[in-house]
């Protein structure tokens, strides 16, 4: 059983950081543009809101499989550790290699990109000066992260908390402004019939919403009593997110008729503009700015982490894995990982690699849960803690993982070869590496 390592790592993260890094690192951007990809997809008033229902049940159920292994495993890694502890380093040093390439770097690359974006709606910005802006964020919030594990999860903390304001009032202006609309919850004016394969789609758009919520995992040697704090943060965040979720999307069908909803770009503006007239898409583009700036403080704090335990495993350089003397910090990792992300931003690869292969985590997810199944029969198994309905709720969670993925390749399989090809490409690395033994030298 792994347990924490007497590495140097700080552990400062309590309770009300923990469980803002849930809730920080979920809410970004998504929120304020994913509702019109759903709504598109199912033009129904009660099927949006059931998307968004199961997308929240689902994330709480992947929540509540991870958090058992959180309690197990308490070395800094998240999924990484759990990968390798039940199947073998190899699959681990896959999870480590799409983090790095594509899938966490490429998160922070688009929550960046968007960040820059909403800046250039109150200051005129070129492509150039979009990229140039996305960059700087990523370089300032990687600076933070670098002097210490503290000032990163409470630069997080306030921003969590002062997104989740904003969204409180958001709810309490649009219900109480929205009264005075001549109409609500208007349906679509041309129905269509819902399919499962496009509640499918819609679901995933829902999905994509909820992501991020397994980042908190990966700072488990850096918080007080991980194998408490852990469980409890991600259940009370992804509950609190999915509150949330669900309220927003109420206020826009109550403010906006369903077509404008799914045919918006910026839904969550247009909503603002009809309660507050001109200028509701100033307020929230900068509600939308808070929001992926306390988002991106949260996925650059949390990504090295990984980087860090791979190295101590010897699955990367051990440079990698050295703790920064004075501040504590995986620094060489933080560095490492601001890098490939700007450059990522500069040149605009992060489009290509993150569409192509986000959809690839789920895979790694349904392994996730399935090695819970798995690890449970181990003798000696020691969790802190155990989840609901067990072993009903994880196989049903590792069944719609994997829907998820099939669904995305017979959608796309031209695109979808693509990101699996990327992801197995580490594999002949991962022999490479340990039969010559490069990380030891």
């Amino acid at each position: 059983m792994t347990t924490a390592r007497q590495t140097g790592l700080r552990q400062v993260i309590r309770l009300p950081h923990a469980t803002a890094m849930v809730v920080g690192t979920i809410i970004g951007a998504s929120i304020f543009v994913q509702p019109s990809e759903v709504a598109g997809q199912v033009p129904s008033l009660f099927a949006v809101l059931l998307v968004w229902l199961i997308s929240g049940v689902l994330t709480l159920i992947g929540a509540l499989a991870c958090a058992e292994l959180a309690s197990t495993f308490t070395q800094s890694g998240g999924v990484y550790v759990y990968l390798k502890e039940a199947y073998s380093p190899a699959v681990g040093f896959l999870w480590g290699w799409a983090m790095f390439w594509s899938v966490h770097s490429g998160i922070i690359a688009v929550v960046s990109v968007v960040f820059a974006r909403y800046t250039a709606y109150f200051i005129p910005l070129s492509d150039a000066g979009i990229r140039v802006v996305a960059i700087g964020v990523i370089v300032v919030l990687s600076a933070v992260n670098y002097l210490g594990v503290r000032h990163g999860s409470t630069l997080q903390t306030l921003f969590t908390w002062g997104k989740l304001l904003a969204i409180a009032l958001i709810i309490v202006v649009g219900l109480t402004l929205g009264a005075g609309l001549p109409e609500h919850f208007v349906p679509s004016s041309t129905p269509n019939p819902v399919t499962l394969s496009k509640f499918g789609t819609a679901l995933v758009a829902g999905l994509f919403a909820f992501g991020g919520w397994h980042m908190v995992t990966y700072n488990s040697e850096e918080t007080v009593d991980s194998r408490r704090t852990i469980p409890r943060a991600l259940v009370i965040g992804t509950s609190i997110v999915t509150v949330c979720y669900l309220a927003m999307n109420t206020v826009y069908m109550y403010v906006l008729p369903l077509d404008t909803v799914a045919s918006s770009t910026r839904v969550a503006a247009d909503a603002a503009d009809a309660l507050i007239g001109f200028g509701g898409g100033a307020v929230m583009s900068g509600i939308v700015m808070f929001s992926t700036f306390g988002a991106l403080t949260g996925i650059i704090l949390s990504g090295p982490r990984v980087y860090y335990s791979m190295a101590q495993d010897g699955l990367l350089f051990p440079w990698a894995g050295g703790l920064h003397p004075k501040y504590g910090t995986p620094h060489r990792a933080i560095v490492i990982q601001g890098i490939w992300a700007s450059i990522l931003v500069a040149t605009g690869t992060f489009q290509v690699l993150f569409t192509r292969v986000i959809y690839t985590e789920w895979i790694f997810f349904a392994l996730m849960t399935a090695g819970l199944i798995m690890l449970r029969r181990r003798p000696g198994n020691d969790s802190g803690f155990r989840m609901w309905g067990f072993p009903m709720l994880p196989g049903l969670f590792v069944v719609a993982s994997l829907a998820i993925v099939v669904n995305q390749i017979v959608t796309d399989p031209r695109e979808s070869i693509f990101g699996l090809s990327l992801i197995l490409l580490g594999l002949p690395v991962y022999f490479f590496w340990t039969r010559k033994g490069i990380a030891k030298n």
